[in-house]
């Protein structure tokens, strides 16, 4: 099978065995699949990966249970291992010895094949196309977010770092009512957010001290120090994406202004589900390109440029 490889260069491998699933897995035939931020961080050197990359993908299940052969699926992509405290809490995502499709210890879903625990998969509705199931994963991470932190309608949100998932947390962040602001670098991320109804500013636009809640999906140390500035004291500041090395912060602010700092990470597939079946969440707007899996590292290149959108992986 075909897979896109990384191990010190990024390389597209014709010549890979089919994986054969274990007795609590599935094998999935992969359709479609995302280019997701951390997948680039990923080749820059996070976490020294070495491996299959890709986590964002829709498949159909050729091997496995019957009442899941042949049905389309998404995964989470925490595999855990169902006994350690925090499996037991109902917390996989916290699991101790989990290991992570495409980014720790797992083959990821750039291939034609890969094979997932069952437990791991949800049905994708007839009403949810390829392209719309892609964006389950960070979808259900940008959900996360009202999951983790009370939000009202009385409150004031800025978004920062208007990338894929920033686009997504701004519009499931207007779903509950909250006034949202979105702070854009860019005349098509401003032209997109105003279809959605969210208004779109600039970090200059913003008092300091202004918003109760402060979603930073930049991944760079100056996401966070504009968090700071723009929370009010003891409001609340979210992570909603990974650091390549390690940021400086002025910690001495949080504390004076007693800021809640609060990490994001995964959240509900079958939330996620729902609100692309109920066409909630406009995502197919942010498909900026797709390729063919054979065209896997143009693929790449593009999604690597500053301005890009989805790019799509199709098999």
């Amino acid at each position: 099978m075909r897979a896109l490889i990384y191990d010190g260069q990024l390389r597209l491998d014709e010549s890979l065995p089919v994986p054969q699933p274990q007795s609590d897995q599935t094998l999935l035939k992969i359709r479609r699949a995302g280019i997701c931020n951390t997948d680039l961080e990923l080749i820059a050197g996070m976490y020294g990966f070495s491996g299959i990359l890709g986590h964002e993908f829709v498949a159909e299940v050729t091997q496995g249970p019957a009442d899941l052969l042949g049905k389309r699926v998404v995964g989470e992509i925490n595999v855990a291992c169902t006994r350690c405290d925090f499996c037991e809490k109902g917390i996989p995502s916290q699991c101790r010895h989990r290991t992570t499709v495409g980014i720790i210890q797992h083959p990821g879903a750039f291939a034609d094949y890969l094979a997932l625990a069952a437990r791991n998969l949800y049905i994708v509705p007839d009403e949810v196309s390829d392209d719309k199931a892609v964006f389950v994963e960070p979808l259900a991470a940008a959900l996360q977010i009202i999951e983790a932190v009370h939000i009202s309608p009385r409150h004031r949100v800025v978004v920062i770092g208007l990338g894929k998932l920033g686009m997504l947390a701004a519009q499931v962040l207007k779903l509950t009512g909250a006034d949202v602001l979105a702070v854009v670098r860019r005349q098509k991320q401003a032209v997109l957010l105003e279809s959605w109804g969210i208004q779109p500013v600039a970090v200059s636009d913003l008092e300091a001290q202004s918003a109760q809640i402060v979603v930073d999906c930049t991944g760079e140390a100056s996401g966070f120090a504009d968090a700071l500035q723009l929370v009010e004291p003891r409001g609340t500041i979210v992570l909603k994406s990974t650091y390549h090395g390690l940021p400086q912060a002025n910690l001495t602010a949080a504390v004076v202004n007693e800021i809640r700092v609060v990490g994001s990470r995964c959240g509900p597939f079958d939330a996620a589900l729902r609100l692309l079946k109920a066409e909630l969440v406009d995502v197919e707007s942010l498909i900026e390109a797709r390729y063919p899996f054979a065209n896997a590292l143009d693929a790449v290149q593009h999604a690597s440029q500053s301005s890009a959108l989805k790019v799509l992986l199709d098999f």
